[in-house]
């Protein structure tokens, strides 16, 4: 099974950044241990902060893996490219999130590409890329 992991614009400052709602881990270190983890499938990650890299990623494997989980981050509320590529594929899309953006602020309440996926998860921590990835063994 092949599912690749795709976090979108500002991610890679997971660690970093607004520690009070997105933790202190790196990405790069939670995924190790998912990886630990899951070792019977072949997970893969993918971070860009470009729009047009994160549709062209989706196009390559939306074709061939099993599944993608994919926290767009801000794109989620306003990428119609983002979406339309997601729509266009044949492999599932969990839409995640590491806070739940329904208690943040009124802009982030509308997911535009979440009507074009299989799910969402919200509000688990960075444990939402866990559930979603259980979602696709359990599928």
């Amino acid at each position: 099974m092949k599912i690749l992991l795709i976090n979108g614009p500002n991610l890679n400052l997971l660690g970093k950044r607004e520690k009070n709602i997105y933790g202190d881990q790196s990405f790069e270190d939670y995924f190790k241990s998912l990886k630990t983890k899951y070792n019977n499938i072949d997970l893969e990650y993918y971070q860009s902060n470009i729009e047009g890299e994160l549709i062209i990623k989706i196009h390559e494997v939306g074709f061939d893996y099993e599944g993608i989980i994919i926290n767009a981050g801000a794109y989620t509320h306003t990428s119609i490219a983002l979406r339309d590529a997601i729509a266009g594929i044949k492999t599932p899309v969990v839409e995640v999130h590491i806070s739940n953006v329904l208690t943040r602020e009124s802009f982030r309440h509308e997911s535009v590409i979440g009507p074009v996926c299989t799910g969402s998860i919200m509000g688990f921590g960075l444990d939402s890329y866990r559930l979603g990835i259980e979602s696709f063994l359990k599928s």
